[in-house]
């Protein structure tokens, strides 16, 4: 298993692959720049079918927290960690602790967070060994209330600002009521997507692969259930992917008639250049990026110290960006990808 050959890898400064025989923890931690700042990344707990596939996981999801980090504006680098295990039944205090101590062993370099797999029960447990985690503390919420280390809700909210802000480009509308949205995965960011869009009158279609989660959507919001695969062909104004990568691709294109694509999940794009396959379909696409930063903001202003109106003010930022991406797409005549990585590589330095 190369890694400098390695398809997605992108001039990564690191690449480390950590094991514990007697917690049994395998992760990979990936550092891919640190022009700005220290690589902040999640922590991702996935049962992999092979190692290879972690691999290119990880790298991939790195490069991701670089550009993220640079179009939010965020004096951080890129980083990311996976652990390969089940996380429904693979956890254990000690595997943890191994993985804060791995953390641990890179001297600040990298910064780990929650991701899939993984929350703020295991950042506790990590914070034991290390103070590079983050997500481990309870602060006030730019909503108002108290939250324990999910940055989940300011994900989310950063997609549902970036959603307005397509909807208008696109849409030529002011207001949400009535459109229709597709989400694809409703756990803790989707739910959350999922309540802001109600909330502002949109009808909502969902699916998830774990049932308990579309029948809080249905239940609770109010949404059509639909299966995993129907979720590609609706009718719908909007297609909302939050669940993992790799979503867009040849065979669900088939099925996406939808004139916006603007979701949580990372690395929504199966391939780079299915980006010029939306343009030419008329779809306006939202760099997952770029509209999914909520969340690395949220980590950040967690140990900055800023306040919750601060973090509020950051996320909505997130709109601002993306109305520089699609209007210079337009002015242009790029993907909003392109523009975007552009945009994101001026500030890191590798223009």
């Amino acid at each position: 298993m190369s890694v400098f050959s390695h398809v997605e890898f992108d001039g990564h400064e690191q690449v480390v692959f950590g094991h514990d025989k007697a917690s049994g923890l395998k992760a990979i931690i990936a550092i891919h720049n640190t022009h700005l700042g220290p690589a902040l990344g999640g922590c991702r707990m996935w049962n992999y079918a092979n190692d290879e596939q972690a691999l290119r996981d990880v790298l991939r999801l790195s490069r991701g927290m670089t550009y993220k980090s640079a179009l939010a504006n965020l004096p951080l680098g890129g980083g990311k960690a996976v652990i390969i295990g089940d996380p429904h039944t693979g956890k254990s205090d000690a595997l943890f602790q191994a993985m804060g101590d791995f953390v641990d062993s890179l001297g600040g370099r990298y910064i780990t967070a929650a991701d899939s797999g993984t929350g703020p029960a295991e950042m506790q447990i990590m914070a034991e060994r290390s103070r590079h985690v983050a997500g481990a503390n309870q602060r006030e919420a730019f909503d108002g209330g108290v939250r324990s280390g999910d940055p989940s809700p300011s994900t989310a909210y950063g997609v549902f600002i970036g959603i307005q802000v397509a909807v208008k480009h696109r849409l030529r509308r002011d207001d949400l009521k009535g459109l229709r949205v597709a989400i694809q995965g409703v756990g803790q960011v989707g739910f959350h997507l999922a309540s802001l869009l109600r909330q502002a009158g949109a009808e909502l279609w969902v699916t998830d692969i774990v049932e308990a989660n579309v029948r809080r959507a249905v239940e609770q919001l109010g949404a059509k259930a639909v299966g995993q695969h129907e979720i590609y062909g609706l009718d719908v104004d909007v297609f909302a992917p939050c669940a993992m990568g790799g979503i867009i691709n040849p065979q669900s294109l088939e099925a996406l008639r939808v004139p916006i694509i603007a979701g949580a999940a990372n690395n929504q794009l199966a391939d780079a250049q299915l980006a010029e396959e939306l343009k030419r379909n008329g779809c306006l696409y939202a760099p997952d990026y770029a509209i999914n930063a909520g969340g690395i903001i949220d980590v950040y202003f967690e140990r900055s110290g800023g306040s919750a109106a601060e973090l509020k003010a950051h996320i909505e930022g997130i709109g601002n960006t993306l109305r520089q991406i699609f209007t210079r797409a337009d002015q242009e005549g790029r993907t909003t990808t392109d523009v975007a990585d552009r945009l994101a590589e001026e500030r890191f330095g590798r223009v």
